[in-house]
């Protein structure tokens, strides 16, 4: 027997329960998996609540990302072998003490990064460097905006986009906020709650907008998300955080903007482009491009009290939890 967290029902945090369940022997194509640390993401609200955009269905063990060293490996795998540290992101299961993994969804970690770090941005760093590598090209020196700059998705992309050359303009709720998305290379901070985001785009930028706009808020920020985007540039939706996209008319899209949803389930999805993602990310962590700052770090039993931070919306950068 093992501990992990246990939902039942959909519902608030309070459905989360902490208790015993059995791991069998990994059959063919599966690995076991003793975990040492778990990624919280937004994501795992939307399996706790039943969200239409996730599917989870109870009882299940959420969360979608971790680091383990691997137990035992089931016939015909070949990637990893007992005694590897691996990481997977984006497979149902994380919040356990140890689990079966499809060997399919796990990436042998280098030497040199530390578990904790690599649980609190693994799936957020790949989907970051989708985002900012795959969706469209920059020059140096290109605007972009990201919003909720200061979370765990946005301080990461903050201090990659740096690396890359850009020019970064974050939205943020706080002073505080926008001091730690300064810290991580956001040239330009907005306290949406002040100001009117769209308007002081097109104020820092001189009226030429941005090449790429980047939305994990979704409801709140869509529309004006729109008119920031220059021509020939992209507006990527990646997360509903504070509800679905509003109804979009084509009349809406930018003229000669492009506008997309990006998902880090495109880069697992290909073995090729995962090897390639997870690589690119490795080497951006290993040396210092990206320097996590996980603000929560609790024990497994509390994953109720991580999502009721999550949930806040008060946190900046990331939170695991610890079997």
């Amino acid at each position: 027997m093992t501990k992990a967290i246990r939902l039942h029902a959909f519902g608030g945090p309070e459905v989360l329960v902490y208790e015993d369940v059995d791991v069998p022997a990994p059959g063919p194509g599966e690995v076991r998996l003793d975990q040492t640390a778990a990624g919280v993401n937004y994501l795992d609200i939307y399996h706790r609540t039943g969200n239409h955009f996730a599917n989870l269905v109870p009882p299940a063990t959420p969360g979608v990302e971790a680091v383990g060293i691997v137990g035992a490996v089931g016939a015909g795998v070949t990637n990893v072998k007992p005694g590897d540290k691996a990481a997977y992101p984006l497979t149902a299961g994380g919040y356990a003490a140890a689990r079966l993994v499809p060997a399919s969804a796990l990436m042998r970690v280098p030497d040199g990064i530390d578990d904790r770090d690599l649980a609190a941005t693994y799936m957020k760093g790949l989907t970051v460097g989708h985002m900012l590598n795959d969706l469209t090209t920059f020059a140096p020196g290109d605007f972009i905006l990201w919003h909720a700059a200061a979370g765990g998705v946005g301080l990461i992309a903050c201090q990659w986009a740096k690396h890359l050359g850009l020019t970064v303009i974050g939205t943020v709720s706080s002073d505080e906020k926008a001091a730690r998305a300064k810290a991580a290379g956001c040239d330009h901070a907005i306290l949406y709650s002040k100001e009117n985001f769209a308007d002081r785009v097109r104020e820092i930028t001189d009226g030429k907008l941005c090449q790429a706009v980047y939305d994990g808020v979704g409801a709140d920020t869509w529309l004006d998300s729109l008119k920031c985007v220059r021509p020939y540039g992209v507006c990527a939706s990646f997360g509903l955080a504070s509800g679905p996209l509003p109804p979009l008319g084509f009349a809406d899209i930018p003229a000669e903007g492009f506008v997309t949803r990006a998902s880090v389930a495109a880069v697992v999805r290909d073995r090729p482009t995962y090897e390639k993602g997870a690589a690119t990310f490795f080497d951006v962590l290993k040396k210092g491009i990206i320097t996590p700052h996980i603000e929560h770090a609790l024990p497994l039993a509390e994953a109720a009290e991580a999502h009721r931070l999550l949930e806040s919306r008060k946190t900046t950068g990331s939170l695991v939890l610890l079997p």
